[in-house]
């Protein structure tokens, strides 16, 4: 039976590695309705957030070297749709400490 959940995932410490922020189950599709990066260390950082289509290795940039001020957040607000096994991520440009917020709409086929 067809269902449709909000939910929140919540994602500490992003850092200059690959971070998978959010991972599709199978059979479901997620909007993504807000999403929030805060950084809290006290220093500008610069980000990448992007969709590795079906878990793979081809990153489709949503945002490309993404200025973010010190102890400042940033707010994307225009709906994204994953599909099964999409993977939303994000990377800094150095070794900095960024917390991310996701709002979504879990939808099961």
């Amino acid at each position: 039976m067809a269902s449709e959940v909000m939910k929140v995932k919540l994602v500490a410490g992003v850092t200059n590695s690959e971070n998978d922020l959010l991972t599709v189950a199978s059979g479901h599709t997620y909007t993504i309705l807000n999403l929030s990066l805060c950084e809290t260390a006290g220093a500008a950082e610069i980000f990448d957030l992007y969709i590795r289509d079906g878990g793979g290795a081809n990153d489709f940039e949503i945002y490309s070297d993404q200025a973010l001020g010190a102890n400042a957040t940033f707010e994307h607000t225009t709906r994204l749709v994953l599909e099964a096994t999409d993977v939303l991520s994000a990377k800094l440009a150095s070794a900095g400490n960024v917390d991310v917020v996701i709002s979504y709409l879990d939808q099961t086929l």
